[in-house]
């Protein structure tokens, strides 16, 4: 490999703040508002245009699609998320569960309003490149941006990129897997005949959870088989047996799909799935993106001719990037397991607690019967960098315990207790390592979090 030598520069300072949120997803507009609301100067910093991460960016919007009559959950910022958005607009009903299905677009304003009222900082269109640590102690970034090379500093950062950009920048130690998780173009559909698609639905495809057993593998806990899922293989099944559908050798068809709008929509088709994708690699995300985007027209042509109500979709818009489930873990104080997340794992320092909802790796369990588990703060604690916090679906944790924190609403919970922790940090004067957890843990309980 070749390479340059970059010239010694000075670096402007743009900000000097008390905490740095990096990353504007789920996890970093729960951190920084929750961090606000603590009373300490935030900046929120976005490498895109808008907030919302997986939700406004890739499509995302089943939010809280685990959510049932006797889901146990934390409550807090997720419950303000959906009650904002269907507030104004934006939102509709989630076919299968107690809860909204936030409208990508409108979800920007959500955002926006939110971290607004909070008094948070913005800065969107601005990417981090690296991190400047002193003895071990994170002070802040560098940043790149249309306005050029520019520092951040910082008290505090929350590292809220999903991938865990500013740890690794930073040194701090983490883990990643040869075989990541697949990762997936999201996209919505127009020009459907509703009606039609619905009775299909209903008549005569009768979907349920125990439908992923069989083409996907999936392990359930019998209490999910009956019921209803938005699950759609079969045509694509039948598009590959006509041979009208060619699979690539690392492409998976066929899935999920999401609202059915009165206009004509169907939205967040969870329908294609790319193996062998590095997210932290810039080649093999372009790639993806290329390989993706091909795959999707291929979907929307198979739906044409198999589903009915389908024979006049068209696309509406891809997600403005490629869905990415899983990249690097960061290396906590204590590494989340499955036990943990499958037998209610409890703990002194918890910051919040999440239902028992597992979704991926072969095991898929709906939150049906009040069960959930406590997320230790020491698991979004990274090792060997001081007053840096991770929080979203790179916190410390193996596989099985990912395919529950990996989900929206946990990472949400995670920011609101990485959030509330930095401001208490910067209060009290101490370092991350070092924070009071019973403070945060009171904190967290008047911004309405059940933290046991």
């Amino acid at each position: 490999m070749k390479f340059v030598h970059e010239v010694a520069r000075k670096v402007p300072v743009f900000a000097d703040v008390d905490v740095l949120v990096v990353g504007g997803g789920p996890s970093g507009l729960a951190a920084s508002i929750a961090c606000a609301r603590e009373g300490v100067s935030t900046l929120l910093v976005e490498r895109y245009g808008c907030f919302g991460g997986v939700i406004s960016q890739v499509g995302i919007e089943g939010f809280a699609w685990y959510r049932h009559d006797q889901t146990v959950e934390a409550g807090g910022l997720s419950f303000e998320f959906q009650d904002l958005a269907k507030a104004v607009g934006g939102s509709a009903k989630e076919p299968q569960s107690n809860s909204e299905a936030l409208d990508a677009e409108m979800f920007k304003y959500v955002a926006d309003k939110m971290i607004r009222e909070a008094g948070v900082r913005p800065l969107l269109h601005c990417f981090a490149v690296e991190a400047i640590v002193e003895n071990n102690v994170l002070k802040g970034i560098i940043t790149e941006s249309k306005s050029g090379r520019l520092a951040i500093l910082a008290k505090r950062v929350i590292d809220c990129t999903g991938d865990g950009d500013i740890a690794a920048l930073a040194g701090a130690p983490f883990t990643k897997r040869e075989k990541l998780s697949c990762v997936t173009p999201v996209f919505h559909c127009r020009g459907i005949d509703g009606k039609r698609f619905q009775k299909y639905i209903d008549q005569d495809l009768k979907p349920t959870y125990g439908d992923w057993k069989g083409d996907w593998a999936m392990t359930t806990n019998g209490k999910e088989d009956d019921m209803f899922s938005p699950y759609l293989v079969k045509p694509f099944i039948d598009a590959i047996r006509d041979g009208m559908l060619k699979k690539a050798a690392n492409i998976d068809y066929g899935g999920s799909y999401s609202t059915v709008s009165p206009e004509g929509d169907v939205t967040q088709f969870n329908a294609v799935f790319i193996s062998g994708i590095d997210g932290t690699n810039v080649e093999d995300l372009t790639n993806a993106e290329i390989q993706g985007r091909e795959a999707v027209v291929n979907t929307i042509a198979v739906l044409r001719e198999y589903v009915p109500g389908f024979e006049n979709a068209r696309l509406r818009n891809f997600g403005m990037t490629i869905g990415v489930r899983e990249s690097r873990q960061i290396e906590g104080y204590y590494r989340m397991t499955g036990e943990d997340v499958m037998n209610q794992g409890r703990f002194e320092d918890s910051i919040g607690i999440f239902p028992e909802f597992i979704d991926g790796n072969g095991v898929l369990w709906i939150p049906t019967t009040g069960r959930y588990f406590q997320i230790p703060y020491r698991a979004i604690l990274p090792q060997t960098i001081d007053n840096l916090l991770v929080a979203g679906r790179c916190i410390s944790g193996d596989i099985m315990a990912h395919s529950a924190f990996r989900n929206m609403g946990c990472c949400v919970v995670t920011g609101q207790g990485a959030g509330v922790a930095a401001a208490i940090s910067v209060r009290d004067d101490v370092p991350t390592s070092e924070v009071n957890i019973a403070k945060v843990q009171e904190a967290l309980e008047r911004q309405n979090v059940r933290v046991f």
